[in-house]
This record gives structure tokens, sequence and C-alpha cells, in this order.
């Protein structure tokens, strides 16, 4: 099944409809994703008390599952674009709840591992399906926003996640809540099954761009654009995965916090950043899509000045403060990395386009968890923080070369920055 399409004509308000649903449906799904992620890093803890785990070994728990993720973006985002959006979206729901479920059976390291290998293919096969829902049912003018508010997503399930699984855990170990969790996948992939609207005419989601254009897909993961958006969207994640893994056993272990506080202190810095990468998506569709270094590149720099003050704070209380700050300013930025090549990809490629993207986000989602536990082992926890400051800039860096305007995000060899 190709890019489905809408025959007819549809009011302005239908349109609006269209979006607003799709938005609403692949946000709820995108908040059980990133609370079936965080609640592997609140368990951390207990599942290396258990099975004697170091903080290298804990790292590699979160690592595979990201590593496998990493090679399902592109594979993921090419039958996407080939069978269509809807049917793998539910492939991939029905995947990870299957496989949160049998975490909560692991018997080892190992199991854990074989586990959560299978848990990233079920999710990586999530991003280019959402992307590609996402395009069909909206125009190519609102994209930014509507992406703004599904990504913001991200940090509302990473907000909302110490809050619902630190008491889950307490009240019925990490084994159960990770059943729980599988639950609650299965009925927001009914719901999303159920409700998704077809997709907008191609004159409205600009699909028929795509076919003026005849941009093949070959040509499209060979662009240097695309790649250059994949290796700073590696660079900017890298902070929030660190933060994710990391700042839950830091605040248990470093700053002797109880495991409800650790839960509430963790939240509040993502829930900022859903708030924040929402107004970035707004501000960048409106003001900043075609300068998007003047928008992203202050704000990564600001980012890394909060981190430096973050590791000077001497209280629990001052560094969630400092996070919080960090992360809201990063959010904002969001938008700026992600929206370009998201406007710019035609409907009919944009699957595989922003799963080229993602790989370079995923990267950061291999190499931020098992560095930091590397860094944690051998040094301390502010080397680990450290590496964070440098990644920021490092993306400040890349932001440099990266196209700004649609023009600029072209397709073939000779491509302008």
């Amino acid at each position: 099944m190709g890019l489905a399409e809408t025959t007819g004509t549809m009011t302005s308000t239908q349109v609006r409809k269209t979006a607003a649903l799709t938005v609403g449906l692949l946000m709820g799904v995108w908040v059980i994703d990133y609370i079936d992620r965080v609640m592997m890093a609140v368990a951390l803890p207990f599942i290396g008390a258990e099975y004697d785990l170091s903080k290298t070994e804990q790292g590699w728990l979160i690592t595979v599952f990201s590593l496998v993720y990493l090679l399902c973006q592109v594979p993921g985002g090419i039958l996407a674009d080939r069978y269509g959006a809807r049917r793998q979206l539910m492939v991939s729901l029905v995947l990870w709840s299957i496989f949160t479920a049998l975490t909560g059976l692991a018997w080892g390291l190992g199991a854990l591992l074989v586990i959560r290998a299978l848990f990233g293919v079920g999710q990586g096969l999530f991003p280019g399906a959402s992307f590609k829902a996402m395009a069909e049912r909206t125009t190519p003018e609102s994209r930014a926003t509507a992406a703004g508010s599904m990504l913001a997503a991200n940090q509302l399930g990473a907000g909302v996640a110490p809050l619902i699984v630190a008491p889950l855990i307490l009240l019925l170990g990490w084994r159960h809540t990770f059943w729980v969790t599988a639950v609650a996948g299965v009925i927001i992939g009914f719901m999303l099954w159920k409700m998704l609207p077809p997709a907008l005419p191609s004159h409205l989601n600009g699909s028929d761009r795509a076919e003026r254009q005849g941009v093949p897909l070959s040509l499209v993961l060979r662009s240097a654009s695309v790649w250059k958006f994949a290796a700073l969207f590696c660079a900017a994640n890298m902070l929030g995965y660190g933060m994710m893994t990391w700042v839950p056993s830091y605040l248990l272990e470093e700053r002797g916090i109880s495991l409800i506080s650790t839960g509430f202190m963790s939240a509040v810095p993502s829930l900022v950043m859903c708030a924040t990468t929402f107004v970035g998506g707004w501000l960048f569709d409106r003001y900043f899509h075609n300068r998007a270094r003047l928008f992203v590149i202050p704000l990564l720099l600001l980012t890394a000045l909060l981190l430096v003050v973050m590791l000077q704070a001497e209280t629990a209380i001052g560094f969630t403060v400092y996070q919080t700050l960090a992360l809201g300013v990063a959010g904002l930025s969001t938008m700026g990395v992600l929206g370009m090549p998201f406007r710019a990809l035609p409907p009919a490629v944009v699957g595989s386009g922003m799963g080229v993207v993602n790989v370079g986000g995923q990267v950061a989602g291999v190499l931020a968890p098992v560095l930091m536990g590397l860094l944690v082992d051998k040094v301390s926890y502010t080397a680990a923080f450290g590496l964070l400051i440098a990644t920021t800039v490092l993306a400040a860096l890349i932001a440099v070369i990266v196209p700004q305007r649609p023009e600029q995000f072209t397709f073939g060899t000779k491509e302008t920055a």
C-alpha cells in the first residue's frame, strides 16, 4: 500500500481536525513510548542491585536497545513509505508491548540484553511511520508546529514516567511495573487503529510535489543535507539520552534522595522540556523556518552554559533547577534541528528521509548511556555530565554547516549550506 490519498475537497476546518486528531493520537503513542524507555532508567538501580551489575553493564541495558533501535530507523522509514503508516504503527505497538511484558520475566543480564534488543526492533519501526502519518495528514505550512507537538510528547512521557514508575516499583516491584506498562501500550494501539483519520489529498499535504520533483529514494539516502542533519541530531540528542539514563541513579546514589523524590526531581525538567519543545515548533514555523542557524546555535550554546552551572550546584535542588533550565532551552531548539528536514522532505519520502535523520539521534542513544556509565565507573558523575556539555557545543558547531532554507535542501550532488 503506497501513500494513502483522499478524494474530493476538504474545508479548512476538516483539514485542521484531521491534523489535530492525528497529532493527539501520535502524542499518546509517543508518551507510552517514552514511558517504556524511561522506565528502564528508573529501574536500573534495582536491576543492578538484583544482578550485581556495574554501571557500565547497566549502561549496556540502555545501549543495546538504542543500537537496535538505530539500525531499524532507515528500514522502518522505507517500509512506511512503501507500505503505509497505519499498519506499521500497529505492528510496532504490538511488538514493543510484547517485549515490554517479557522484560518483567527476564532471569539475568543475558536475557535482559536479548529482550531489550528485540524491544528496540518494535520501537525502531515507529518513528518513520509516525513521521509518515504526520506528513500525510498535515499541510507543509503547519508541519513543524504539528511535529513539535508530537515530539513534545517525548518529553511529556519522560516527565510523567518517573512520577508513575517510581511509585509502581515501590508498590509492585520492577518486574510487575513492566507488565502494567505493556497493557497501556495495547490500549493506546487499539485507539490509534480505530481513530487515525485518512490522509489529506495530495495537493494539500504536498505529496504532489514529490511527483513533480521526481525524488528517488536512493537520492534521499545519499543526500548530504539529510546526513548533515543526522549529525546535528546526534550531537544534540546526547543530552536527552544522557540525562534520561543517569540522572535518576545520580540523585539516588550521589545525593541520597529517596526514590519518590528522585522520580519527582527527574520529572520536572522533562515536563518543562515538553512545553518548550511545543513552543519551539511554533516559533520555528512563525519566525525562523528560513533562519534555522539564528534559532538553533544561540540556544545550544546557552544550554551548554547552563549545564556548566548545573555541575557546580551544591544541592540536589540546585542541580535540578539548572538541569530544568538547560533542558528547557534545549527543548526550544529541538524543532530547529528537526523542523527544516521535516518541512523540506516530500511526504512520499519523508519516512525514509526522517529515518536517516533519526539514525543520528539514535547514535546518541547508543553512545551516551554506555560512555557515561564508563565515565562514572572510571572517573565520576561530574566527568560523565561533562561529556554532555562537550557534545552540546559540538551540536552548535555542526549547526553552522546545515542548510537553513528549503531551497538549500537539495537531493543532488551539489548542495549548499
